[in-house]
């Protein structure tokens, strides 16, 4: 039997999911608390209780989509130990996630959040992308990457990659991302690796 709480949480959810599909679809200012109720059946009444304004549920959205992001890469970390491996393996699951929540990625790399969030940092400060960088940082001091200045890495591995989430959610590329990963993550890595190539 489903508790009030279990209840809540669903319906908090259910609020979080059609925002995002909304968001994603209309954007931000398009989008009213009103049309978010008509897709959801839920009341008025209860999005504010939950969140207290379109606000609020975009900053929710925000901070779960970069929490889950998060948690990925902090497992990853967890999981391998050269920065190679570790930045092969995140470009591999921003991949997948890409193709399995699109509307996600989308929210995450093209909301312009600041325009409605004020307060928000820029996404390339957020913490999943603060904790690449950091990791890009450890391969310099290991010698893994060559020296150089570390946004100039830090983009040389991911910017390709993200560049290529934007193609395929714009619909440019045909395949699914994870076709282009080893290709992609060779041209990256060749850009700021210390050592030859080994492939």
């Amino acid at each position: 039997m489903t508790t009030l709480q279990e209840k809540s949480q669903l319906k908090h959810q259910r609020i979080l999911d059609m925002a995002l599909k909304l968001f994603t679809r209309r954007g931000f200012f398009k989008t009213s608390v009103h049309d978010i109720q008509r897709e959801t059946q839920v009341s008025i009444g209860s999005i504010y209780h939950h969140f207290g304004n379109k606000e609020a549920i975009a900053k929710a959205l925000l901070d779960s989509i970069e929490e889950q992001l998060f948690l990925a890469v902090t497992e990853i970390m967890s999981n391998h130990q050269s920065a190679q491996e570790r930045c092969k393996a995140i470009i591999s699951y921003l991949f997948e996630i890409s193709e399995a929540d699109p509307d996600a990625m989308h929210y995450m790399l093209y909301a312009r959040h600041r325009e409605f969030l004020p307060d928000e940092k820029p996404v390339c400060s957020s913490r999943p992308f603060s904790l690449m960088k950091e990791i890009v940082a450890t391969g310099i001091e290991a010698g893994e990457i060559r020296e150089m200045d570390l946004n100039v890495a830090a983009v040389s591995i991911f910017g390709g990659p993200i560049r290529l989430i934007f193609l395929r959610l714009d619909g440019v590329l045909e395949q699914k991302l994870p076709h282009y990963l080893d290709a992609c993550w060779q041209s990256s890595w060749r850009g700021v690796t210390a050592q030859p190539p080994s492939w």
